[in-house]
């Protein structure tokens, strides 16, 4: 027992990139959908993803090695997206990999501002918030952080991410609404490796759906209509978290 690592994101995806070495490739894309991947997608693992998809089905699929990944139905945790916050990350998807634009960065409001009104919303809402609200918040904020620059980001801005965030800032300071909601496509597959007993999944979707409720209550104001038509990032972000 001393030599487990810990269930914590970071530790999940050390392990994920361990069995990608050894042929497996687990680095948690969505499952395939049934409609045609668009054309002229680009190699990252955002790109390889229908984005009209929704979360992970579970199902056997064979990797990118040629190997069958298999993720069973019921450790997935099962996140509804709302139709319209659907509809945002395919446009987002066009104006990354189509337009070529960009969200111009640094994001206002931020994802640390999202979820510190989340809080707020929820105090004024129920008059008090529990630990369990804060602890996933805190969570959302870590999966955020150790998740952008592996898995959130399109090929294309890469180089964006390098001109901006610095070693000692955190992604969820520079990073807004759009970069937040894809980590959402991903979260059932990132939770399948950590273990969570059935009454506990089902609290945590819930409280996870009330928060994509949230995001889709304020989408005029936490979501950009349009992207950045330059490629060049503007102005270096400095300073600590």
């Amino acid at each position: 027992m001393d030599r487990l690592m810990k269930h914590t994101p970071d530790n999940v995806l050390k392990q994920q990139a361990l069995e990608k070495k050894q042929g497996v490739d687990k680095s948690l894309k969505p499952g395939r959908s049934s409609q045609t991947k668009p054309k002229n997608s680009t190699d990252s693992k955002m790109d390889k993803e229908d984005p009209k998809s929704n979360v992970a089905k579970g199902k056997k699929r064979k990797s990118d090695s040629g190997m069958e990944d298999n993720l069973p139905v019921e450790k997935l945790v099962k996140i509804q997206i709302p139709s319209t916050l659907k509809k945002q990350l395919v446009d987002d998807w066009e104006f990354v990999t189509q337009q070529d634009k960009f969200v111009k960065l640094p994001r206002s409001p931020n994802v640390d501002d999202i979820l510190t009104k989340y809080l707020e919303y929820m105090s004024k809402k129920d008059g008090m918030i529990t630990d369990s609200i804060g602890e996933i918040l805190k969570g959302i904020r870590c999966y955020f952080d150790k998740a952008l620059p592996v898995m959130l980001l399109y090929k294309k801005e890469r180089q964006q991410y390098h001109d901006t965030v610095k070693i000692d800032v955190s992604p969820s300071t520079i990073y807004g609404a759009e970069h937040l909601l894809r980590l959402f496509v991903k979260l059932p597959e990132l939770l399948a490796y950590v273990n969570i007993e059935e009454d506990t999944s089902t609290r945590l979707q819930q409280k996870l759906l009330d928060f994509l409720k949230f995001l889709h209550k304020n989408q005029s104001t936490f979501f950009l209509s349009a992207y950045d038509g330059s490629k060049v990032s503007e102005g270096k972000v400095k300073g600590k978290d």
